[in-house]
């Protein structure tokens, strides 16, 4: 009963939040690091700060989340890193768009513009993280015959 499905299923978003953790290291580190290089407000330069971290995150995703997370159903053919890269994508639209938006609202509020950015970034990666947890388990990592896996 050890490594029944239900403890598989407990276990799963607790090891992707561990990773999501990592992600999140690398890319608050890679947009602050950027940033402290190249100091902005100018949205098109933000989002492509922001894109350059969330790039270097979602790599650090794929490779720990594929041997660890879902390791029992990756295959790490091209059709399952295509469907990674588009729901990185999509979650870098999720991502960039929560990230500029929570910037120019929190723009209202007296704080510094580290402040800011480290909180809009916060939000973005919430928000992205969530996406991302539920398209990379039900369409790049699924399970395609989970009756006959060995767990």
């Amino acid at each position: 009963m050890e490594n029944s499905p239900k403890r598989k299923a407990a276990i799963q978003p607790l090891q992707f939040t561990i990773i999501g953790i990592s992600n999140a290291a690398v890319d608050i580190g890679s947009l602050n690091l950027l940033l402290l290089l190249y100091p902005t407000n100018q949205s098109g330069t933000l989002a492509l700060i922001n894109t350059i971290a969330y790039c270097l995150a979602i790599s650090n995703s794929y490779y720990w989340n594929s041997r660890i997370t879902f390791r029992r159903s990756a295959k790490g053919s091209r059709k399952e890193i295509l469907f990674f890269v588009l729901q990185g994508l999509f979650s870098l639209l999720i991502n960039n768009g929560v990230f500029l938006s929570s910037n120019l609202l929190l723009q209202f509020i007296d704080m510094s513009n580290w402040s800011r950015l480290n909180l809009a970034k916060t939000l973005a990666m919430f928000a992205s993280f969530i996406a991302s947890f539920f398209m990379i388990k039900y369409f790049v990592f699924k399970e395609r015959n989970s009756r006959n896996t060995n767990f």
